[in-house]
């Protein structure tokens, strides 16, 4: 792997950490509004999508010895283990998954939308699993406060990664 590879694993691995802490609770829901997903889904179009896994899984690693850089700046294996764990999982499979769309279909607008779709359905389906066995609840209801409040905000940010990752791996293409 060459310096400038690693070098901007560990740019996307600490915007990761600077943007994902920076989170806004909710009422209705123990899942916090989070711009984790905007750094992710726009990292992929920086770096491949094993190296966007590898940043992901150093910043998970981070966040469970104990830095606070979960959302709310938490840390620790016990926000693993609560109700919003299932979408720090779902966040690796996000990764991958628009990782793999961005580097197969990136010219090609209609498959790039489905994959975004994809990988953010794959998040919520972990996101929601895990919630619902945490707070006892039916998967419908666990959508309710897992899923549904969150659909604008996240189609929003999945729209924003979609048109800043070209334009920032365009300017950044001089360092490949």
């Amino acid at each position: 792997m060459k310096i400038k590879d690693l070098t901007l694993i560990a740019l996307i691995t600490a915007l990761t950490c600077i943007f994902a802490p920076l989170s806004i609770p909710i009422i209705i829901s123990p899942v916090p509004i989070s711009l984790t997903n905007l750094v992710l889904l726009t990292g992929v179009y920086l770096i491949d999508w094993k190296s966007a896994t590898f940043s992901y899984l150093a910043y998970l690693c981070l966040g469970l010895v104990g830095l606070p850089i979960f959302s709310g700046f938490s840390g620790g294996v016990s926000k693993l283990a609560g109700p919003t764990g299932g979408y720090l999982i779902g966040f690796l499979f996000m990764t991958m998954i628009a990782g793999i769309f961005v580097k197969n279909f990136r010219k090609n607008l209609p498959l790039l939308i489905v994959g975004m779709v994809l990988a953010n359905l794959v998040n919520y389906i972990f996101g929601t699993l895990w919630l619902s066995l945490q707070l006892n609840l039916n998967f419908i209801a666990g959508l309710s406060i897992g899923v549904f409040p969150y659909l604008l905000g996240d189609l929003i940010k999945t729209i924003l990664a979609m048109i800043m990752g070209p334009l920032l791996a365009k300017r950044l293409s001089p360092l490949k």
